[in-house]
């Protein structure tokens, strides 16, 4: 099995504002990354990413309306607003077996910052793509957010996604 953290950060590594915003991010990206996702046809997201999405009804667009998606969350009282494609998982771990035990080979780790850095404090990621935005603020959410972690990278690829955009893809080193 195989699993994949992808992001779109900016080049000081925020994922978003302050206020959740992430009309940033480019169409060029967003294609890609969708691209990925539907690929995979799966997502592992942390419970802020949920509600986001659902706000910008990302959810019933085309791409992500038969996505299997695991939100990591430690809130019980959450109700999925799809119950045959929305699981939800108290940890990394049982959420990558929710989707292990679906039969998926590639899993996509999609944020937001807090769900990053606990699937690489424990060791889940294999690969990393991020999607540098040609924008920086000086407030936001974080790729990973702090925590007692450090992994290392090996750069497999540097991909020109548009004129000022770049992906990014790395292999964890183990």
């Amino acid at each position: 099995m195989k699993v994949i953290l992808y992001m779109a950060p900016t080049v000081n590594g925020f994922i978003a504002k302050e206020d959740d915003d992430t009309t940033w991010v480019t169409e060029t990206e967003w294609e890609s990354y969708s691209g990925m996702i539907k690929k995979a046809g799966n997502m592992i997201i942390g419970r802020r990413t949920y509600e986001i999405m659902l706000k910008n009804d990302e959810f019933n667009r085309s791409q992500f309306n038969q996505i299997k998606t695991v939100v990591v969350t430690d809130d019980a009282s959450l109700q999925v607003h799809n119950p045959e494609f929305i699981f939800t998982a108290k940890s990394p771990r049982e959420a990558l077996g929710i989707l292990r035990n679906q039969g998926f080979e590639t899993i996509m780790v999609c944020g937001g910052g807090g769900l990053n850095a606990s699937f690489l404090k424990e060791g889940l990621v294999n690969e990393i793509y991020l999607d540098i935005e040609p924008v920086i603020f000086g407030k936001g959410i974080r790729l990973f957010a702090e925590g007692d972690f450090e992994t290392k990278l090996e750069l497999l690829e540097v991909k020109n996604l548009s004129k000022n955009e770049i992906q990014l893809y790395y292999k964890i080193i183990k």
